[in-house]
């Protein structure tokens, strides 16, 4: 990849949901001045507008896109030799792919360098129930998703759940009106102090996010489950990943999630095989998982009944 010259940060989340507030909020802290030029690319129009003294004490030169057919390579270059900027925000219009953006050639130099998605947490259902694709299409690639607007009886531990889902790296941050929440006094639905901790079929999407999460807390656990097998390309023979389908979107859009298990039984079993497993978690720094994440060592893997529904849904 070519080193990046000119940081691109780019704004996601549908109309009214806190992407102008949030930059506003930005622009306005120390940590934010620097001394070349900010270049700020609005693609739609909300409510809040910005504060334009705070602009200008910044150095930041605002573009407006009224149309998607005006976001294109040749527009950016001509921004970039216009203003030369240090860096580049993108406010990203709601209904825009991220992905088109993001297959786009850009000016040389430009480079995505972070993308954070803001989500109105009172009209996420709406949105969710109505534009769940497009919504999808956002989180995916995003590297933090920050709910504004919670409050205290939503459901939002199963929010983060969907999410993660999805992007398995995006930081997930929680805010009322008066500031970050902390959801994680949820009750997990399993016992982790039990000497087999027993994951039910309804359990598995809350396992999988929990110990992707804070693989620590299951080090040295003993774990039981069922699980279709898969094996990934470039997996040793001893290794297979025992997982289930889990619904991002649709049901035309879904991903298998599970984790890398190690068992001398491997080799016997048949890709899309049914199986019941306990297995030890050890915590390893392996590929698959770009870092440290949970590895199982399977104790006893043994052929069982599929489930009459094999989907894990998180919404």
């Amino acid at each position: 990849m070519d080193e990046i010259r000119v940081p691109i940060y780019l704004m996601t989340g549908f109309l009214e949901s806190g992407k102008t507030s949030f930059l506003n909020f930005t622009i306005g802290q120390d940590y934010f001045y620097i001394e070349g030029r900010t270049l700020l690319i609005l693609c739609e129009e909300g409510e809040e507008e910005y504060d334009s003294e705070l602009l200008k004490m910044s150095n930041t030169m605002v573009e407006i896109l009224e149309h998607e057919s005006e976001l294109t390579t040749e527009r950016l270059v001509a921004m970039d030799v216009m203003y030369q900027p240090e860096r580049v925000i993108i406010e990203y219009n709601g209904m825009w792919l991220v992905s088109k953006f993001m297959e786009m050639k850009l000016p040389e130099g430009w480079g995505v360098a972070q993308q954070i998605t803001t989500v109105d947490a009172s009209t996420f259902q709406v949105y969710m129930n109505n534009m769940k694709s497009i919504f999808m299409d956002m989180v995916r690639t995003t590297d933090m998703v920050v709910f504004n607007r919670c409050k205290e009886d939503d459901p939002l531990a199963s929010y983060r759940r969907g999410i993660k889902v999805a992007n398995q790296r995006a930081e997930i941050i929680f805010e009322d009106e008066e500031g970050e929440l902390d959801i994680f006094g949820d009750e997990l639905p399993f016992d982790l102090d039990a000497p087999v901790v027993e994951i039910l079929p309804e359990d598995y999407g809350i396992w999988f996010v929990d110990a992707m999460d804070n693989p620590e807390n299951y080090e040295g656990k003993t774990v039981h489950f069922r699980g279709r097998v898969m094996k990934p390309k470039g997996m040793g023979s001893k290794f297979f990943v025992p997982g289930r389908m889990a619904m991002t979107c649709c049901a035309d859009d879904t991903t298998f999630i599970g984790f890398l298990c190690k068992s001398s039984y491997a080799p016997k079993l048949a890709v899309g095989e049914w199986v019941e497993v306990t297995a030890k978690i050890a915590v390893e720094n392996v590929k698959v998982y770009d870092g440290y994440g949970p590895v199982l060592y399977a104790q006893e893997v043994r052929p069982c009944e599929a489930l009459p529904d094999e989907m894990v849904y998180f919404n």
